[in-house]
């Protein structure tokens, strides 16, 4: 029972703090729903499980990944959250990774930078996002352009602050890396 409450409390944390961060970007509707799924029995489940083998450092789902090669509550995580840039790629697509709509580029970014101050608590700086951003092994399945946006913002974050988050610089910088970009 401790963990079903500790798993818990670190969701509704991370789902609280990107709806102030989606809030400050102009899109409080993609904060107040993000990550619904993480209270499905198969996500919540699993996560409980695996909490603490994360010691509240990250992810439960990552521990999971990490012990088994996969997690069954990730595969269900992103393929219904369209702030995932999981959701978007297809292996056998024309375009293996289209461009994703500006507002769930937001709620990405929102989503990174709340999942930083939970897990690192009081010990959160705004470089950490970038840090994590250039580590992740895995993006290698994102569109460039949408890296290379990432990768802007991340690190006027880490420049200037949590300021750089507003709806009018964000569409600024997605149009720059994405103006004549095509998703087909």
């Amino acid at each position: 029972m401790k963990y079903f409450f500790k798993h818990l409390n670190v969701v509704n944390r991370h789902r609280f703090e990107v709806f102030k961060l989606c809030c400050k970007c102009g899109f409080p509707l993609r904060g107040l729903l993000h990550d619904l799924s993480k209270y499905s029995y198969t996500e919540f489940s699993e996560s409980v499980k695996f909490i603490k083998k994360s010691n509240g450092k990250k992810s439960p789902l990552a521990v999971c990944r990490e012990e088994n090669g996969y997690s069954k509550a990730w595969l269900h995580h992103f393929g219904r959250n369209r702030h995932h840039y999981e959701y978007w790629y297809d292996p056998c697509a024309k375009i293996k990774s289209p461009i994703i709509p500006f507002e769930y580029m937001v709620e990405m970014v929102c989503d990174r930078i709340a999942a930083s101050k939970t897990y690192n608590k009081k010990s959160y700086n705004n470089s950490m996002p970038y840090n994590y951003l250039s580590q992740d092994k895995s993006l290698f399945l994102l569109n460039e352009h949408l890296k290379a946006f990432l990768e802007e913002i991340f690190c006027q974050l880490k420049e200037d602050g949590e300021k750089v988050l507003n709806k009018k610089n964000l569409l600024k910088l997605y149009l720059k890396h994405t103006k004549n970009e095509s998703s087909y």
